[in-house]
């Protein structure tokens, strides 16, 4: 009887790595589906239950963080690795508070990825080479701090608007009213001290919700 090949959900808003990963694991793995975007990832995971679900962090409409943390309250046992080109202790930190098994960085998937795929499969932690160690070593005790000053609510907000999405097309993405995204909207204005659309739009891309 054959042996069964891991069956992995892959989730990149880029074309060019979605095709560049797909050509390094299709020997290995089961590519079950490919995304683009993070609420795309929550509903395939739900509905899929990969054995491995590869994402980056910053995605359209939902970050990568967040949207391990919606498949993780839902799929505990979700295996999930981040292949990503953000090194910053602060997303690795988020990273592992979130649940990730695994963390690789891009320039470094060609000589990791599948070791951290393997590694994962049986059970063990894998992260990249390329983070000193001490950067994770310590996330038990030290914790994320990245948008620690907002609602998990507050961040989808946040992340749409940078998008240039309007306040209707954010309550239907949503699925809440336009007066509670104006709500959501004022007290990002007010915890983050940012009065403009331009301001929360930096913030957001300084902070890896969306690209510049």
């Amino acid at each position: 009887m054959p042996i069964r090949r891991p069956r992995l959900l892959l989730a990149d808003d880029h074309p060019v790595v979605l095709a560049g990963v797909r050509a390094l694991l299709e020997s290995e793995v089961d590519l079950v589906e490919t995304v683009q975007d993070g609420r795309a990832l929550v509903e395939a995971a739900l509905r899929l239950k990969p054995d491995v679900i590869l994402l980056d962090i910053s995605m359209p409409m939902l970050n990568g963080i967040d949207a391990a943390r919606q498949i993780r309250k839902e799929l505990p046992d979700a295996k999930i690795i981040f292949l990503t080109m953000h090194s910053d202790p602060d997303y690795v930190r988020e990273a592992l508070r979130v649940g990730a098994a695994g963390f690789v960085l891009k320039s470094s998937a060609g000589t990791e990825l599948l070791d951290a795929i393997h590694a994962v499969l049986q059970g063990k932690f894998y992260m990249t080479h390329l983070v000193p160690e001490e950067v994770w070593d310590g996330v038990g005790r030290e914790g994320g701090k990245l948008f620690s000053e907002l609602t998990s609510r507050q961040r989808e907000v946040l992340q749409l608007v940078a998008e240039g999405r309007a306040g209707k097309e954010i309550a239907e993405i949503l699925n809440i009213s336009v007066k509670t995204v104006e709500f959501h909207k004022a007290r990002l204005v007010q915890v983050l001290g940012l009065h403009s659309t331009a301001a929360l739009t930096r913030y957001a891309i300084e902070h890896g919700l969306v690209e510049a």
